[in-house]
């Protein structure tokens, strides 16, 4: 599992998931700052990426598309320093690891997290 780091996310979120095993690149060394979100997710896709950021527009791209890749991981807090909450996003990474290989939408917010399988599809009445 590779995780791209969005730019809305510090640098130092690819040294906190390195010392846990995880690889990881920050945007900044991929591409541009100005990229569009729809850039990001083609390049992530193609390149056998999974997303981590605080941006809830990669999710509204895999919910409009009906995308399976790439996984998204959706950090849902006030405050995103890796000091902060990082230990909960990497158990929540090591606890999903099949899901999000296999393509999924993680969140991942102070007091819970949920994960969804892609595609996307609408909640019904039997979801509950």
């Amino acid at each position: 599992m590779t995780l791209h780091v969005d730019m809305n996310l510090s640098p130092r979120w690819v040294d906190e998931l390195a010392n846990a095993c995880f690889d990881a690149v920050h945007w900044y060394v991929l591409g541009t700052y100005n990229a569009s979100d729809s850039e990001i997710m083609a390049y992530t896709k193609a390149n056998d990426y999974i997303v981590l950021t605080h941006d809830l527009d990669f999710s509204t791209i895999l919910a409009a598309t009906h995308g399976e890749k790439p996984s998204v991981v959706q950090i849902r807090a006030d405050n995103v320093n890796p000091d902060t909450i990082g230990k909960q996003v990497i158990a929540a990474l090591q606890q999903m690891a099949t899901e999000l290989a296999d393509g999924a939408l993680l969140t991942v917010d102070t007091s819970r997290t949920r994960v969804r399988l892609l595609p996307l599809r609408p909640w019904t009445l039997e979801d509950r």
